[in-house]
């Protein structure tokens, strides 16, 4: 059974009476982030309870950031906690009230002696003020806790946090904020956020990523991707099967259900290009052909972002549509 994080603050009495002092905190990978934009959150865990593995990490999403998804990993069970938000939001054009509070990765084995990293992403509201924004975390071990809750900045276990912005950002803090991307029409669908990633000299494949919105009423899909940068385009799909994540391709392609938004995601569907004639540097416009079963064809540029990004590179978000 998922526990709450009302039981935060005994978490942390008991840790101090079991535990030896913690060499290192929890923190936030990206330490930015712009109002109204997307945030790809990256919690860094350094160290166990004293000398024991921790088995269970919570953390806890307040209001505020919403459209929130953790991204699966091997060897540990994810849940989610969902309950109503205090404000209404709107994701793609939709209202929202609801979605999720707190994420659960439990039944892993993380030994003191090593690092590992738990990842989600999701939006933070433009409504928000600038300032310190907290994602309170909790490590569970067999006979302790680290409870990083404090949001105070006077404790010694501090919650993991990052700067909220207004406006532009710093040019190398912008990999978890992103401006809005552009976007292009073919029959009934929207394509916006279009980005590959940089890749090494000797890769031998690359992941396309975007965003389809099917504003018709009939289902529409996704059948074929095509690059000149690639001697074969795939559509892609990541899923965990027992405690394994596995890729396989979606020969079938595609669907984008009437009314709906599809997003295709590191992690998550994606194209992928086998076999590429060679590498993608930051900044690169790769050409990209999408053929819809119903919609058509449409050429279109992926923009490419940082080797490790998530989203469209700020103000490289142009190049829609040929």
């Amino acid at each position: 059974m998922i526990r709450t994080f009302s039981r935060a603050a005994l978490a942390t009495t008991t840790l101090l009476a079991l535990a030896v002092p913690a060499l290192a905190h929890a923190t936030l990978e990206i330490q930015q982030a712009r109002l109204g934009a997307s945030y790809k959150a990256v919690l860094r865990i350094p160290h166990g309870c004293g000398a024991e593995a921790t088995h269970t990490v919570r953390i806890q999403i307040p209001e505020g950031f919403y459209n929130v998804k953790p991204m699966p990993k091997a060897g540990w069970t994810l849940q989610t906690i969902t309950g109503p938000y205090e404000n209404t939001y709107v994701n793609h054009g939709k209202e929202v009230s609801e979605g999720v509070t707190e994420i659960v990765w439990s039944e892993g084995n993380l030994p003191n002696e090593w690092y590992d990293e738990f990842v989600f992403r999701g939006t933070f509201a433009d409504a928000l003020e600038e300032g310190l924004f907290h994602f309170p975390a909790i490590q569970e071990c067999s006979n302790g806790e680290e409870a990083w809750t404090d949001v105070s900045g006077s404790g010694d276990m501090p919650a993991p946090s990052l700067t909220l912005v207004a406006g532009g950002m710093d040019e190398h803090a912008h990999h978890g904020a992103m401006d809005a991307p552009a976007e292009t029409s073919i029959g009934d669908l929207t394509i916006s956020g279009a980005f590959t990633r940089a890749t090494l000299p000797n890769a031998p494949v690359a992941g396309g990523f975007l965003t389809l919105t099917n504003n018709g009423t009939a289902d529409d899909r996704l059948v074929a991707v095509q690059s000149p940068i690639a001697k074969e385009g795939q559509i892609h799909e990541m899923t965990m099967e027992g405690d394994v994540m596995k890729m396989r391709q979606l020969a079938g392609g595609l669907v984008i259900p009437a009314g709906e938004t599809v997003v295709l995601e590191p992690g998550g569907h994606h194209m992928m290009f086998m076999g590429l004639t060679g590498p993608i540097a930051e900044g690169d416009a790769v050409p990209v052909t999408l053929t819809f079963e119903k919609a058509g064809t449409i050429t279109l540029d992926l923009i490419a972002a940082g080797s490790a990004a998530d989203a469209p590179a700020a103000g490289h978000s142009g190049h829609m549509g040929h």
